[in-house]
């Protein structure tokens, strides 16, 4: 099949699209891939969603703007997809099937024998009216039914993505998003992951929150920042990190509050090294030394990540690109791939990357 994958990351900056021919299991051909930025009224209105699932009592009727975002994600998706069908000269009859992530305005893992939330806001039905095409969608609930984390799901494509390179494990592919998250593949079809810890969204909510922009652009102010190590040793202590893995995280889980008394570029360094010990932490509990890790996302843009990542991981840190990867589009590729599989009934989450009992298949598809 021919897949147009979506997604649209907790940063709320854009639309990321891509294109695979794949089965669900071998990838045949990579195709175009783009991105469009999001219009602020869907990125203002994404806002108010998020701030209204924060506050969403568990058992209370779900908040009015979340049909009013999910429509405005669909109308946003369609926009983008027409701008960017166009410009790589497709047509939506040259697409077979679209996997649309939606846009994550909760997320709550499992705790002591209650069932998490997650919700992913985006009209599949509409979108499937506009461009005639099936959508596979709503990928996490069923593994958070079934008593998983309901993330990270990209680890069966990081999976995919390396053999297609040709590369050979024990590898670790790390996605350094709003939350950064590792998948660590050992041999044979045998993959773990969870997330790490924060990955930009704590740092981005930082330098929202201080009128300095939207993100710390190609780390600018932690450059120039001293890491406060109290505050640090501070944030390391929340129990996320002695909790075992399979284990998954929300942006918002994490205060900024320890961070109000330093300056906005000691502040800045502070999160980068707290997001670099996350990762080596993580690496420390896997007891798992990979060749190399390949970095996806929007972090391995910002120097500053990528040379705390180097200093503090044993191992080469590459980027995704070192690979003829395409950084900025792995998860939207992963979607695409990850459609694929819900189509054809093959599983999506595992036990060792969402903590299901076994692995199980995920996703609804709805056509037009």
């Amino acid at each position: 099949m021919r897949v147009l994958g979506f997604m649209t990351g907790t940063s709320l900056d854009a639309v990321d699209m891509a294109v695979l021919e794949t089965d669900g299991e071998a990838i045949s051909a990579f195709g175009p891939a783009g991105e469009r930025k999001l219009t602020e009224a869907t990125r203002d209105i994404m806002l108010e969603a998020t701030t209204q699932a924060l506050a969403w009592p568990r058992g209370a009727a779900e908040p009015a703007i979340f049909a009013e975002a999910a429509t405005a994600g669909a109308e946003e998706h369609f926009a983008a997809a027409e701008e960017f069908l166009a410009a790589n000269s497709l047509r939506w009859s040259d697409i077979d099937l679209i996997g649309m992530h939606g846009q994550t305005v909760l997320h709550e893992r499992p705790r002591e024998g209650r069932l998490g939330r997650t919700v992913q806001l985006g009209d599949a039905a509409l979108l499937a009216a506009k461009s005639g095409v099936p959508v596979a969608y709503d990928f996490r609930s069923a593994d958070v039914a079934a008593g998983g984390e309901g993330a990270p799901l990209a680890p069966i494509y990081h999976l995919a993505r390396a053999k297609a390179s040709g590369l050979m494990a024990p590898l670790a592919v790390l996605n350094i998003g709003g939350v950064a998250n590792v998948t660590f593949w050992s041999g044979d079809d045998e993959i773990a992951a969870f997330d790490t810890g924060p990955g930009n969204g704590m740092i981005d909510l930082m330098v929202q929150a201080r009128g300095a922009g939207r993100f710390d652009d190609k780390g600018r102010y932690a450059s120039v920042g001293r890491v406060n190590e109290g505050v640090l040793a501070g944030l390391l202590g929340h129990p996320y990190f002695k909790a075992p893995p399979p284990k998954s995280l929300d942006r918002f889980d994490f205060s900024l509050e320890a961070l109000d008394p330093l300056e906005l570029e000691d502040a800045a360094a502070t999160l980068v090294a707290f997001m670099a010990e996350g990762v080596r932490l993580g690496f420390e509990m896997m007891g798992q030394t990979p060749t190399e890790v390949i970095v996806t996302g929007g972090g391995r843009h910002n120097p500053e990540i990528m040379k705390a990542l180097s200093v503090r991981l044993p191992m080469p840190v590459n980027t995704a690109e070192d690979h003829g990867w395409r950084g900025d589009s792995i998860e939207a590729e992963a979607f695409a791939y990850l459609a694929a599989r819900t189509a054809n009934g093959l599983p999506i989450s595992f036990p060792k990357t969402t903590g299901v009992p076994k692995p199980m298949t995920g996703g609804r598809i709805v056509r037009p």
